[in-house]
């Protein structure tokens, strides 16, 4: 069990290296030894854990982005109980899923994204199955409960999450420039609550 329990913390401090190494230096220029430095490991320990380093890129961005997917639904927790101000759990959740999609983490995983898609086209498909698609699941299942305790006037749960997301994250990613500037915290409360009024005003019960 312990021999185990040590395989499994040496992948994830692999995973974690490669992804913190990749994202400073771009795929390119990474080379496995930095990784294995970055992570506390031997070199051979990382071969012994992922073949090559393309194979290294591919588990570090799904990791990354499965990391990222867990704290955006845990940010949607409030929702789950709202209280008796719907709007303003709403703004709060909004502005949680405005910070994460701003932080570090995050910001580089678009960057990689958008720079090593032409070399990787399978990531789009890996980083979605560990990202908006499943967040968008993940808020449209909670919407649809608000809907049938009559909080919400929708019988399409699925378009509203999309529509919510997307009043977030279109202007968010115009005013970031794709994640390259960063946002002041004032900057995204505004947005929040911005896009929380307009959801509001097609969604909510009066």
């Amino acid at each position: 069990m312990t021999t185990t329990r040590g395989r499994i913390d040496k992948r994830q401090a692999i995973l974690d290296g490669a992804f913190t190494v990749f994202a400073r230096q771009g795929y390119a220029q990474a080379c496995v030894q930095d990784i294995a430095r970055e992570a506390g490991v031997a070199k051979p320990t990382v071969y012994n854990h992922m073949t090559d380093k393309a194979t290294l890129f591919r588990h570090a961005m799904e990791a990354a982005a499965r990391t990222s997917l867990d704290e955006r639904v845990a940010a949607l927790e409030p929702l789950s109980i709202p209280g008796d101000d719907l709007r303003a759990t709403l703004e709060e959740v909004a502005y949680a899923l405005l910070r994460l999609h701003t932080d570090g983490r995050s910001c580089a995983l678009r960057r990689l994204l958008y720079s090593e898609i032409t070399h990787f086209p399978d990531i789009l498909d890996i980083v979605k199955e560990s990202g908006p698609d499943r967040l968008n699941q993940a808020l449209a299942d909670r919407l649809a409960r608000l809907a049938l305790a009559g909080r919400l006037r929708t019988t399409e749960p699925d378009l509203a999450a999309e529509q919510f997301m997307a009043l977030l994250l279109g202007p968010l990613e115009a005013r970031s420039q794709m994640g390259t500037r960063q946002l002041a915290d004032e900057e995204l409360r505004a947005m929040a609550n911005a896009a929380v009024e307009t959801f509001a005003r097609a969604w909510i019960v009066s």
